[in-house]
């Protein structure tokens, strides 16, 4: 099957949905593909305690919130529900279970080649979503540990490892938030922490730290950085003094510097405090149940968390674009529009939260698809 089409929009997560949303409002179509089955797939896939660590209202997509009576902090449930809800409301009717297998420029436009057809398009809005694919290190010596090891992503619930010495790597949300929830579910957990970090509150005298970020955004990264310290100092105290090294920058600096985000703490640092979470450093080898780290310190283990992170995965099907990729498989600042007719959206690291920026870059992306399909018409 081919087809011709204005724009075609890869992915049906919140990113693809809000950029679809935003061209309808404009009188402009897309149509949507997604390899999934449903919308919102990846949210699908993370563990169950999950729940948004920005605040409801900062983290809608544009012209729809979330249902009255959501939580302040929505579960994972209620976010697929929100995500469902969405696709409803306008009407979007996402093609699943058609994977892109690879995208290429085709004057005037682009020819995307998927598992259903073929598609021309003049613009083209990757939206496939920053964690994409699941990231795991290798140590030395991981074939002889006799324990289990799993990411993140394949993490559902705590309640498999009762009564287990487990071992969370990295502090990441993600990480912070699976250690809660296998200490409320019996386990003893430990933490190996790479390097120095900053850590946050969720809210600082009852304020959304989000809502803190989004005003202190507007200035230069140092300066929103000594404005937070106090405040951060106030409500997290010395991490120094519960084994963490901090970050010589801060938050706002490291975001912008490393595209990293800092643990949003929402009960992590009260656990370490109490004995519950013990923090360790990097992971030098492993062997047979006993970790090893690089203060020489070995411990034993039954399973291994390695929340550490995903790649974005978008360079599969857009090798002949890669060059535009940093390391990390991410676009550059501003998505593809150096490249006509390529956009992306759901890819920036910022400090406003992933779910605000989207709706921001959604806005712009429309603007820009809009702007050269009336231009063509014209």
């Amino acid at each position: 099957m081919e087809q011709q089409v204005d724009t075609l929009v890869i992915g049906a997560g919140p990113a693809g949905l809000a950029v679809a949303a935003c061209l309808k409002k404009r009188g402009a179509s897309c149509i949507i593909v997604d390899r999934a089955t449903e919308v919102g797939s990846s949210w699908r896939r993370h563990y169950d305690r999950l729940h948004l660590h920005s605040d409801r209202d900062r983290s809608t997509l544009p012209y729809l919130s979330f249902p009255a009576g959501t939580p302040r902090y929505p579960s994972r449930e209620q976010v697929i529900e929100y995500l469902e809800h969405y696709a409803r409301h306008f009407e979007l009717e996402p093609r699943f279970n058609e994977e892109v297998r690879a995208v290429r420029p085709h004057d005037p436009g682009w020819i995307a080649t998927t598992t259903g057809g073929v598609y021309h398009s003049r613009q083209v809005v990757v939206a496939t979503g920053y964690n994409a694919v699941p990231y795991v290190p290798r140590w030395r010596g991981q074939e002889r540990f006799r324990g289990r090891i799993l990411h993140s992503s394949e993490y559902r619930s705590g309640e498999s490892f009762r009564g287990q010495s487990v071992l969370v790597v990295g502090l990441g949300n993600s990480g912070g938030e699976i250690a809660i929830d296998l200490h409320e579910h019996g386990a003893r957990v430990a933490m190996a922490v790479r390097g120095p970090v900053n850590i946050v509150p969720r809210e600082i005298l009852g304020v959304p730290i989000l809502a803190i970020s989004i005003a202190l955004n507007r200035l230069p990264a140092r300066f929103a950085d000594a404005l937070a310290a106090p405040l951060v100092r106030l409500t997290i105290g010395d991490i120094t003094k519960l084994g963490f090294r901090k970050l010589a920058m801060g938050p706002f600096t490291q975001i912008k510097a490393t595209t990293r985000i800092p643990l949003i703490d929402i009960g992590t640092v009260k656990l370490v405090r109490e004995g519950h979470i013990e923090v360790l450093g990097d992971i030098r080898e492993m062997d047979g149940t006993n970790v090893i780290f690089d203060d020489e310190r070995s411990q034993r283990f039954d399973a291994i968390v390695a929340a550490t992170g995903y790649r974005p995965g978008s360079d599969c099907f857009m090798k002949q674009q890669s060059d535009i990729l940093d390391v990390d498989q991410r676009p550059p600042p501003g998505g593809g529009e150096k490249i006509s007719g390529l956009h992306y959206c759901g890819f920036v690291v910022s400090p406003i939260g992933m779910l605000h920026e989207i709706g921001i870059e959604a806005q712009r992306v429309a603007d820009e698809i809009t702007r050269v399909v009336h231009h063509a018409v014209v």
